[in-house]
């Protein structure tokens, strides 16, 4: 049993939606009167949503004009509704063709095989590295005649800043795949990305004894604690697995029934750069490079030179596993990388101020928000809804709009990388393969924003708030949605 979603590429989207629109946007009436607008109001007046705040804007996709305002003017907690303004700022402010580069760099020289000096691994911020890349720049490393290095191993993270969580982050959250580190130097354990975390497989054993762990990718950079207990098929198991906070140590407690599935969690570690440098360390070792110095964490010295680098795939990929699985790291790395290639500075502040000035070429007013992270994992974070339709509406015309409309999760549609967040919602009504859209979840918040696929195509954004049953707000959601894409006006 896994706790994320099974892993796998699906298909990418045969064809991309294509919404016309017109060069200026219409100010517009809103539709207040007939059977679209009515139901949309029956279904906010629902007594669900007592002492909860709903926002709702849709407007036309082809004029921008607004067609149904609830408190669209209310400023939200969006949730992961806000990797839709990172996301797009990204696209403006780097390109779909932004690739991150990771180097191998040394201040020696390679004499008989070996190197009289240090050896680098600089990373810029690439959260797509896996082991198998760093076995990749040792087997280079070998080929131009590297058999041994007289001198230290050093992880460079310093491209960013060392502020490595968003000054929001619950304490509780830190541990969790989705609370991992932000570090210019970082490995993912599988093509899910998931930087800076490490997978902790737990399985049976014998009745009344500890449960076999298996840990991918394979490292002794942490420490297992394994208190949990192997119980019978008959019984169902519960277990709890936590990294301790400031700590590389993973508690396993609770059962785990014997003949029940393997049980995986994806666990954040504490410093990701220095556990990239604990695999890299590893992988020379592994392919017999003798090391003779240290391992330690330094910036790499400006008279150094390259011997190896490797480009990720193009951000136009990365929106991928980002947007459809809602991969928070990879949100504040895009939002560090452009602070850092606009500004200098690889830092959540300067990225900020990046999106901010995206948001105004936009059309939109910055003042009017708080923006304080790129994943949206801030409850601080407050945003208009009829703000974030302006914005979905206006990047229609956009010579990277198909690549940020493929990143969005489809409703019902079962393939992952197709589906993402949305591929369990909606299925087999109107609404399935229908809807485009971004999926955003915090306590007491929810929100849905994107487009609508139909005659008359719409841009749409709803979030709720101070809510207390989370599944009935979604369920108000899809109730929306269903709505939205049934009516042709």
């Amino acid at each position: 049993m896994l706790s994320k979603k099974t892993i796998g590429y699906g298909t990418m989207l045969s064809s991309i939606l294509i919404l016309s629109m017109g060069c200026k946007q219409g100010k517009g009436t809103l539709h207040q009167k007939g059977k679209w607008s009515s139901s949309l109001h029956r279904i906010l007046s629902d007594h669900r949503l007592k002492g909860a705040i709903a926002g709702v804007s849709v407007r036309s996709a082809k004029t921008g004009d607004l067609l149904f305002d609830h408190n669209g003017d209310t400023r939200l907690t969006p949730a992961s509704n806000m990797k839709l303004i990172t996301g797009a700022a990204a696209l403006e402010m780097l390109g779909s063709d932004y690739r991150f580069t990771t180097e191998v760099c040394t201040d020696g020289e390679i004499h008989d095989g070996t190197l009289i000096g240090n050896l680098y691994l600089r990373g810029k911020g690439d959260p797509t590295l896996l082991r198998e890349d760093f076995d990749q720049f040792v087997s280079q490393l070998k080929s131009i005649g590297v058999k041994r290095i007289e001198g230290n191993v050093v992880a460079d993270e310093s491209w960013f800043d060392d502020q490595h969580l968003s000054e929001d982050m619950i304490w509780s959250d830190e541990h969790e795949y989705y609370g991992a580190q932000i570090s210019a130097l970082t490995v993912s354990p599988n093509t899910d990305y998931d930087a800076g975390t490490i997978m902790v497989t737990v399985s049976g054993g014998e009745i009344g004894s500890a449960p076999e762990v298996v840990l991918h990718p394979k490292t002794n950079y942490v420490n297992i604690v394994n208190l949990a207990t192997t119980v019978s098929s008959e019984k169902e198991g519960e277990l709890v697995i936590k990294r301790v906070h400031g700590s590389n140590t993973i508690t396993i407690s609770g059962t785990i029934s014997q003949f029940g599935d393997p049980e995986t969690n994806w666990v954040a570690v504490w410093n990701p750069g220095a556990y990239a440098l604990d695999l890299f360390s590893d992988s020379l070792l592994t392919h017999h490079i003798a090391l003779s110095g240290n391992k330690e964490i330094a910036s790499t010295p400006s008279h150094a030179k390259t011997l190896l680098s490797k480009k990720s795939m193009p951000l136009s990929e990365l929106l991928i596993p980002f947007m459809k699985l809602s991969n928070n790291g990879h949100a504040e790395v895009l939002l560090k990388e452009m602070g850092r290639v606009h500004l200098g500075k690889g830092s959540f502040e300067a990225g900020l101020e990046v999106v901010k000035t995206f948001l105004r070429s936009e059309g939109l007013n910055p003042n009017n928000m708080c923006l304080r992270d790129g994943s949206g994992i801030s409850q601080m974070n407050l945003i208009q809804p009829n703000e974030l339709s302006k914005l979905l509406y206006t990047l229609q015309s956009k010579k990277w709009f198909s690549s940020f409309f493929d990143s969005l999760p489809v409703a019902g549609a079962q393939e992952r990388f197709v589906g993402g967040t949305l591929r369990e919602r909606l299925r087999k009504t109107s609404a399935e393969n229908v809807i485009f859209a971004k999926t955003g979840s915090l306590i007491g918040v929810t929100s849905l924003s994107g487009y609508i696929k139909r005659q008359k195509p719409l841009v749409f954004s709803v979030i709720i708030n101070n809510f207390l049953d989370e599944e009935e707000m979604e369920k108000i959601e899809d109730e929306i949605m269903l709505i939205l894409a049934g009516d042709v006006l």
